[in-house]
């Protein structure tokens, strides 16, 4: 009889916390099953926590499917202050200049600015690093769509909002939009169907995963099929 294992194939609902990055994510789980072929559908930011996709063995192959699917945000902003990066990880200016109460929330089919901190290529390299060598530059604008944008809560100097919104929307410039205001927390909710609620944890770091609760392809495929372009609404 082999004691070969067989290929696993399938996606992982992983709820990642803030800190590592997604790549942190993908390759603490990649040695968790032996190497098995890892990816994910859609970065955190390190900060960021929430639901992550990631994609095992032939599930690769559904990543820009996955990738195209709606996301739901819930984010804390910081109201009063600037930050180089959107996030707390920038150079903060406290600057007191609070945005109105309630403030104008956006939505429909948007003109954006990607954050110049961010994985988006300019000429080839990720413009996080071209902002990092101090190197000037301007990002290119892109139309997203949000479809909901609410306030969620309002206390003095922060604000909770939920953001449901297509794929390629940075939370961090809608929250910088609203005026001296940057993400002090941020977590993604849900992408298409699938819940953040259904989520696991991620293996400990060197500790090997016998049982993934994969999701098969077929079933993956047909969650979204079934799901469409429906409102969480």
């Amino acid at each position: 009889m082999s004691s070969e294992r067989a290929p696993l194939d399938g996606v992982l609902l992983i709820d990642k916390p803030p800190g590592p990055s997604s790549h942190d994510i993908v390759a603490t789980v990649r040695r968790s099953l032996g190497g098995a072929k890892t990816g994910h559908a859609g970065t955190l930011d390190p900060f960021a926590s929430g639901l992550l996709l990631l994609l095992v063995g032939r599930a690769t192959r559904m990543q820009r499917h996955l990738m195209e699917l709606p996301k739901r945000y819930e984010t804390v902003a910081r109201l009063g202050a600037t930050s180089t990066t959107g996030d707390p990880e920038g150079e903060i200016t406290h600057t007191g200049r609070i945005p109105p109460d309630p403030p104008i929330l956006p939505t429909g089919e948007l003109r954006q600015r990607p954050p110049i901190y961010s994985a988006v290529k300019i000429k080839g390299e990720r413009a996080y690093r071209l902002a990092r060598r101090g190197e000037s530059f301007q990002m290119p604008e892109r139309i997203v769509t949000v479809s909901r944008f609410d306030e969620l809560w309002r206390d003095e100097d922060r604000a909770a909002y939920v953001i449901e919104c297509s794929s390629g929307t940075y939370v961090r410039s809608l929250i910088a939009d609203l005026g001296d205001a940057y993400c002090e927390e941020l977590r993604r909710t849900a992408i298409g169907p699938f819940q953040v609620s259904e989520a696991l944890a991620p293996p400990a770091r060197g500790v090997p995963w016998h049982d993934p609760p994969l999701r098969s392809i077929e079933r993956i495929s047909s969650e979204t099929h079934a799901w469409g372009s429906r409102s969480w609404r």
